[in-house]
């Protein structure tokens, strides 16, 4: 699927990967949405890349409905949606204070599982109704899981759960999708440089960094970005999530 001049929401978009995903769809010639719960800092960023920034909490129906309503009429129904909202709170499931809180092991399911299906379904219910592309495609939505969703550590058990989740979703997706020419891929990155790390210490990201086999270094949002237009521009890409982590796999801790 050739991306210029066809429309694209991107949640998580103000920032790391989503903002270098809605970058670079805009530069292929995408007319994109960013969505972020931060609406002020969407809206900053999409001023630069001549988009759409909107508010929007992933993890609440009205919310999406709204701002994939505004997307659409703003730029035509998406037939790019990629989901890079989450959270990734770190918590024991029994640690010094006892077990852990339920509603927050609910609200990382809430925003990184369930918020990707919102989108998913109200992205993929706009583009049935769009023409056929040639080769007889309507839309791709790519998904955000994780090398967690594999190997999660400590400390990891509510974000690995969410992000498995996003693995399972994805096959089922693809092929009941399939019929309406919708194409459903997830990525599951590795160590990336994203704001939530780029706050460590440098010897911290170093040390993280060099645990990656090749290259040694933390991913950069860029080349997630790059992955995803990979995706859009593949029509045999479709069902599949794809690691991408320099070969690491994460140890217990």
């Amino acid at each position: 699927m050739n991306v210029q001049g066809l429309a694209a929401i991107v949640t998580g978009g103000a920032s790391g990967l989503g903002a270098a995903t809605g970058r670079a769809l805009a530069a292929a010639g995408a007319r994109v949405a960013l969505l972020d719960l931060d609406g002020a800092a969407a809206i900053t960023l999409a001023a630069e890349i001549d988009g759409l920034g909107l508010a929007c909490d992933v993890a609440d129906a009205g919310s999406a409905e709204a701002a994939v309503a505004r997307a659409a009429a703003a730029h035509g129904a998406a037939r790019i949606l990629v989901n890079c909202a989450g959270i990734a709170p770190a918590a024991r499931i029994v640690g010094r204070d006892g077990p852990a809180s339920l509603d927050a092991f609910a609200r990382v399911i809430q925003v990184n599982l369930i918020g990707s299906f919102n989108l998913m379904r109200l992205v993929a219910a706009g583009a049935a109704g769009l023409e056929l592309l040639d080769g007889g495609e309507r839309g791709v939505i790519v998904s955000t899981a994780s090398i967690a969703a594999y190997e999660g550590q400590v400390g990891q058990a509510a974000y690995a759960a969410s992000k498995a989740g996003v693995v399972g979703l994805t096959l089922p997706a693809a092929r009941e999708l399939a019929s309406l020419g919708i194409r459903v891929c997830a990525i599951a990155p590795g160590l990336f440089a994203t704001p939530m790390v780029r706050g460590l210490p440098e010897a911290v990201q170093d040390t993280l960094g060099a645990a990656v086999p090749f290259p040694a270094r933390l991913g950069r949002p860029e080349e997630y970005a790059d992955l995803v237009l990979a995706i859009v521009a593949n029509p045999m890409l479709n069902g599949e999530t794809i690691r991408l982590d320099g070969a690491l796999r994460m140890q217990a801790r």
